[in-house]
């Protein structure tokens, strides 16, 4: 007996469909990695897991072409974003912002929507607290959204845990930093992979 499908249930998509992660079609969204923040979160550093990852992500994205927005929260007080990715970023500016949620901000909010990218990777500072905030109100947007999971921190790592399963429940995608950029690779040949499998090494 065959049945037809219900219609409450939408047809399963493919994984190109699902995850269909292009240079072209995503944005690297780099969140408050800033000096005054390193004391509290020792990670973020240069020579530490959560800041070796994101300078992996912000090169990766420097090599492949893919938009790369920054935030800084309250630089004033809080500093400028640490020097080991500032390096990599080129003359990708920094934006200030005081709202949590770097869709708060005018300035960056114009910048995701100028940018017309339907996969937004974020990275960064605090993951229960801005990295949460903006995976949420991009999701509500419409958009796609990965937190990497072993590119964000929070000073305790409890609120980090808790913060990636509420992005996972919300719709995110929660992968780490080598999926990330060799879904943006695609294929182990060429320059671009010759230079990204020497950042991940």
């Amino acid at each position: 007996m065959t049945t037809s499908p219900s219609p409450w249930c939408a047809p399963c998509p493919t994984e190109d469909a699902m995850f269909d992660l292009l240079p072209a079609d995503s944005a690297l969204l780099l969140i408050d990695v800033q000096e005054r923040f390193q004391s509290a979160i020792p990670t973020i550093g240069q020579d530490q897991p959560v800041g070796r990852n994101c300078r992996i992500l912000a090169e990766s994205a420097g090599v492949l072409g893919v938009t790369t927005l920054v935030s800084e929260q309250y630089p004033k007080a809080l500093g400028p974003t640490l020097p080991h990715l500032k390096a990599v970023l080129g003359e990708t500016p920094s934006l200030p912002k005081t709202h949590f949620s770097c869709c708060g901000d005018p300035a960056i909010a114009a910048g995701i929507e100028s940018a017309h990218r339907t996969w937004w990777v974020l990275c960064g500072i605090e993951a229960h607290v801005c990295v949460l905030a903006t995976a949420a109100d991009l999701l509500a947007q419409g958009r796609r959204v990965i937190v990497v999971g072993d590119a964000v921190a929070s000073r305790k790592a409890e609120n980090a845990e808790m913060a990636l399963r509420a992005a996972r429940d919300l719709g995110a995608l929660v992968l780490p930093t080598e999926t990330v950029v060799f879904r943006w690779l695609r294929e182990a040949r060429g320059e671009a992979f010759k230079r990204i499998s020497a950042l991940v090494k």
